[in-house]
């Protein structure tokens, strides 16, 4: 205990996040997964949201809105009751922001007045303007440009890769790239799939990115007209695709491994604009991981992720979409080795215990 308490010259920590444990990948991928690590290594420490459980099973319905808003006050008052307890904290972990909507008050609070230190950790380009569908009203509030003043606050900023640690060291010179990381002994291949089954090409995701499927669709209605294959689909919520060989399966944490597995192709296509530049790839680490095949679009971190024709194949255009699906449909061999060389190089460079002494790291 003696070294642990010389490395780590802290003992309590808060972590100030959007979403209740367990609920949001960011959440789970960036950070939640290590908790085990924190406490091994003498970290306590206390995890605060702003949405309640109820509130996150609402947030993205279309209605609810005078709902919505009751949880919002609610979420508002619930952060300045916490900082009545700040002081007993060593090191402050804010993910994202600390409120949804409005200037970085709770922030300032923290840095300004209370004088902590800030681990700011964001995994996409939040300072652009990109809400929901679902919470447009939400976009006149944001104040996107907080992101900006929080890094300048912050003792330390974490970043899901290169293009957003760029963007934070503008504002601030302590800036760690800490990627999304996967628990490999957790997310392995169950090899559950009998040779009998169609063939499975693949997506998961939350409603807020299945909007990148339409550009994909055509693909998929080509390659089901062709070949005896289904396409699935996973998530929070069902984009109601209209596809012969489609499949819906709504996500469920306790089965996600399971769902996962059900897949042979997995697939991530993504638009080519600066906001696509924040993202992590955390869906084609999670198909890699699990030693399925992978297809992604040659875009932002993707291209670090995949080594084209090694461990996945990187689309820039519909015909090489066509191309490379089609060769893993049509090969099994192919398949497999192109699943378990994605396997090796999230276990090597994108797995937890890979990213264990960069992320303790940040605590130092």
């Amino acid at each position: 205990m003696k070294a642990i308490e010389a490395r780590f010259n802290l003992k309590t920590v808060l972590f100030i996040v959007p979403y209740p444990k367990g609920s949001a990948p960011s959440q789970r991928f960036r950070f939640e997964q290590y908790f085990g690590i924190l406490k091994a290594n003498g970290i306590q420490f206390t995890v605060s949201s702003f949405w309640s459980e109820r509130a996150w099973s609402i947030l993205y319905q279309q209605q609810n809105i005078i709902l919505k808003t009751y949880y919002l006050v609610l979420g508002y008052i619930k952060r300045l009751f916490l900082l009545g307890s700040i002081k007993k904290y060593d090191l402050i972990f804010i993910h994202r922001e600390a409120a949804p909507v409005g200037p970085p008050l709770i922030e300032y609070i923290i840095s300004n007045i209370f004088k902590k230190k800030i681990i700011y950790d964001f995994d996409d380009a939040i300072w652009l303007p990109n809400t929901s569908n679902q919470n447009k009203l939400a976009q006149y509030f944001k104040h996107h440009s907080k992101v900006n003043s929080i890094c300048k606050w912050s003792w330390k900023v974490s970043c899901g890769n290169d293009f957003l640690a760029n963007y934070a060291r503008k504002f601030n010179r302590n800036v760690f790239v800490n990627p999304t990381t996967i628990d490999t002994n957790y997310h392995r291949p169950k090899g559950t799939k009998q040779n009998n089954e169609k063939l499975v090409v693949g997506w998961t995701g939350t409603h807020s990115t299945a909007k990148y499927l339409t550009s994909i669709i055509p693909i998929i209605e080509q390659l089901i007209s062709k070949y005896t294959i289904e396409f699935l689909v996973i998530s929070n919520q069902n984009p109601k695709l209209e596809l012969d060989g489609y499949r819906f399966i709504k996500w469920n944490k306790t089965k996600e491994i399971e769902q996962l597995d059900k897949i042979d192709i997995g697939i991530m296509p993504l638009n080519d604009t600066v906001w696509e530049e924040g993202k992590c790839g955390f869906k084609a680490l999670q198909y890699m991981a699990l030693e399925k095949a992978t297809v992604v679009s040659d875009v932002g971190v993707n291209k670090n992720i995949v080594d084209h024709e090694l461990n996945g194949f990187l689309c820039q255009s519909d015909k090489e979409w066509m191309k490379y699906l089609s060769s893993l449909i049509e090969n099994q061999k192919l398949r497999k080795s192109i699943g378990k060389q994605g396997r090796k190089i999230v276990i090597a460079n994108y797995s937890v215990t890979s990213n264990t002494e960069l992320f303790l790291s940040l605590f130092e």
